[in-house]
């Protein structure tokens, strides 16, 4: 699965799951209240979190659609490559 890193900084950015309900791994952000905006600051946080950069393919929606994907994505991110 992520390391709890991962997961509190994600839940700042889902405001329909509540603090003590799980997040579950193909449970869809946008059904959690994952928005445009959010995306777009949640990718700064995990960029600087993670010491990675979002390179033009990891920046495809899909990339967001859950937290499983999410995590995927960003393990598979080159480190060390944040500006």
């Amino acid at each position: 699965m992520w390391d709890d890193q991962f997961e509190q900084l994600l839940r700042k950015f889902l405001p329909f799951l509540a603090p003590d309900e799980p997040l579950e791994s193909g449970t869809a952000l946008r059904d959690l209240g994952l928005d445009s905006l959010g995306v777009v600051e949640l990718l700064g946080n995990l960029e600087s979190t993670y010491d990675v950069r979002f390179l033009d393919g990891a920046l495809a929606m899909e990339n967001f659609e859950n937290p499983g994907i999410l995590w995927k994505t960003v393990e598979g991110l080159p480190a060390g490559t944040a500006a």
